[in-house]
C-alpha cells in the first residue's frame, strides 16, 4: 500500500468525521429551535419560562444534591435576616 493510498483513505475518513459533526450541529440547531418554540408556547399560555427552565435544570439533578443546596441556602438566608 503506497503512502498516496494511505493519505486518500485518511482524507476520506477525516471528511466523514467532519460531515458527521456538521450533521450533528445541524440537528442540534433544529432541536434548539424546537426548544425555543416550546418555551414560546408555554409563555403564550401564561407560564413563567424562567421557572420552567429552573424546573428542567432541577429534574436533571439528584434529589440529595438539591436538598443540600436548599439547606445551605436557607442557612444563608437566615443569617442575613431574609426569612
Amino acid at each position: 500500500m503506497s503512502s498516496d493510498a494511505t493519505y486518500a483513505v485518511t482524507a476520506d475518513e477525516l471528511r466523514q468525521f467532519v460531515e458527521r459533526y456538521e450533521q450533528l450541529e445541524a440537528e442540534k440547531k433544529d432541536i434548539t429551535e424546537q426548544q425555543k418554540e416550546v418555551m414560546a408556547e408555554a409563555k403564550g399560555r401564561g407560564y413563567d419560562t424562567r421557572a420552567l427552565r429552573k424546573i428542567v435544570a432541577l429534574r436533571k439533578r439528584k434529589p440529595d444534591d438539591i436538598a443540600e443546596e436548599e439547606a445551605v441556602l436557607e442557612v444563608y438566608k437566615a443569617a442575613l435576616g431574609m426569612e
